[in-house]
C-alpha cells in the first residue's frame, strides 16, 4: 500500500494542494484560515501523511534546515545552548542539524561541508578560534551564518554572546569584597575570544582595585577543561606564587581545581576560595559547591536562531550583534581569607 500524498490529504479535506501544503508547514500556517488549517491537520493524521522535506526542498529551494557548528559537545556549556536554539526552530518549522568539531580545523571544515551539502540554509558556529579563516571564506560566499558565545576576528556577521568581561569584573569584585587582595587568575586558552577577553578584564579590574598585579598571578590554559585547569593551577603552586583566590577562567578550569586541592590537601574555601564562570548543572552538587558566573544558556541559543531566522528572511540586512547580561552565582567555594 502506497504512503498518502500531500494531494490524497488535499482531496479529503476539500482544499487545494497548496493550501494544505501551507497549513502543514508551520512556518506558512498562518496565511491559511484557522479552522481550515486544523481540519487539514486532523486528516493528515487520520490518513497517516508524512511530509517530504526533500521534495519541498527541491520546490521552494528551502531545506528547513540549519546548520549547528559545535566545538566540544562534552563541554556542559553548550546542550542548554542547543535546545535555546531548537525552541525557536521548531516553532519557526526548522529544524537543526548538529555537528562536533572537536576544536579541530580539518574536522570543522569537512563537517562544514557535509551540511552545506545537506543544502542547510544557515549556520549558527560557536567557534573557540580568534582567527578562522574558513569562516571568512565562508561569509565571504555569502554563507548566512551567526556566531554564538564566542566572536573570531574579522567575521562581520550577527553574534550573541555573554558579556564577559562584565562577570570577569563581577567575580573579581566578588573576592575583594570578601578582602582578598591577592587574587590568581587561572586563564583560558589565548587563541580564543572568551580567553583573551576573560583575561583581560581580570587585569583590568585588579588594577581599578588597587589589588596585586603581579603578572605571575596569571595562569594560562591551553584547553577549556578540567585537566587543563589542574595544570594550571599546579604550576601557580610549584613557582611558589602566594594567593588567597582564583577565578577561573571557566567551570571546568575551577573543576581542575579542586582536583588540585585535593592533592595537595589544600581546603577550599578555608585556605583559598576560587570561583568559576559559566554555571554548567550540577556545580551546587560539589563540595563545597561552585560559586560562578551565570551564563544566561537557553537565552543565548533562542536569541541566535533568531538572529539567523532574520537573516535567512533577508540575508542583506545589516549584521546585529547582541550581548547578554550575566549574575554572579554565590555558594560555598568563596569565603574570606583566612586571618
Amino acid at each position: 500500500m502506497s504512503s498518502p500524498t500531500l494531494r490524497d490529504v488535499a482531496e479529503a479535506a476539500g482544499v487545494h494542494a497548496a493550501t494544505a501544503s501551507r497549513a502543514l508547514n508551520p512556518a506558512t500556517r498562518g496565511l491559511v484560515n484557522a479552522d481550515t488549517a486544523r481540519r487539514v491537520i486532523k486528516v493528515a493524521e487520520q490518513l497517516g501523511y508524512r511530509p517530504n522535506p526533500i521534495a519541498r526542498g527541491l520546490k521552494t529551494s528551502k531545506s528547513g534546515t540549519v546548520g549547528l557548528v559545535i566545538p566540544d559537545l562534552t563541554n556542559p556549556l553548550f546542550p542548554p545552548i542547543v535546545r535555546g536554539i531548537e525552541n525557536v526552530l521548531e516553532p519557526a518549522g526548522y529544524s537543526g542539524l548538529i555537528v562536533n568539531t572537536d576544536n579541530d580545523p580539518g574536522r570543522e571544515r569537512a563537517q562544514i561541508e557535509h551540511l552545506r551539502s545537506r543544502q542547510v540554509e544557515g549556520l549558527i558556529v560557536a567557534t573557540a578560534r580568534m582567527e578562522h579563516p574558513l569562516l571568512t571564506q565562508l561569509h565571504r560566499e555569502g554563507v548566512v551564518m551567526v556566531m554564538v558565545n564566542r566572536r573570531p576576528e574579522g567575521v562581520d556577521v550577527p553574534s550573541i554572546t555573554p558579556d564577559d568581561a562584565a562577570g570577569v569584573d563581577l567575580a573579581v569584585r566578588h573576592l575583594a569584597e570578601l578582602g582578598h587582595t591577592r587574587i590568581a587568575h587561572v586563564a583560558g586558552p589565548p587563541n580564543t575570544s572568551t580567553g583573551v577577553t576573560r583575561a583581560r578584564a581580570f587585569r583590568a579590574t585588579v588594577r581599578d582595585l588597587g589589588l596585586d598585579d603581579n603578572p605571575a598571578l596569571i595562569s594560562t590554559t591551553s584547553q577549556w577543561s578540567e585537566a587543563s585547569g589542574a595544570a594550571g593551577l599546579r604550576r601557580l603552586l610549584d613557582d611558589g606564587v602566594e594567593f588567597t583566590a582564583i577565578v577561573a577562567g571557566n567551570d571546568l578550569i575551577a573543576l581542575g581545581c579542586y582536583d588540585v586541592f585535593y592533592e595537595r590537601d589544600i581546603r577550599c574555601p578555608q585556605d583559598v576560595s576560587v570561583i568559576g564562570f559559566n554555571d554548567m548543572p550540577f556545580l551546587d552538587k560539589l563540595r563545597p559547591p561552585l560559586t560562578t558566573i551565570a551564563i544566561p544558556h537557553h537565552q543565548i541559543g533562542a536569541e541566535a536562531a533568531r538572529l539567523l531566522l532574520d537573516s535567512i528572511a533577508d540575508p542583506t540586512r545589516p549584521a546585529r550583534s547582541v550581548m547578554l547580561p550575566l549574575s554572579l552565582v554565590v555558594r560555598g567555594s568563596t569565603a574570606p581569607p583566612a586571618a
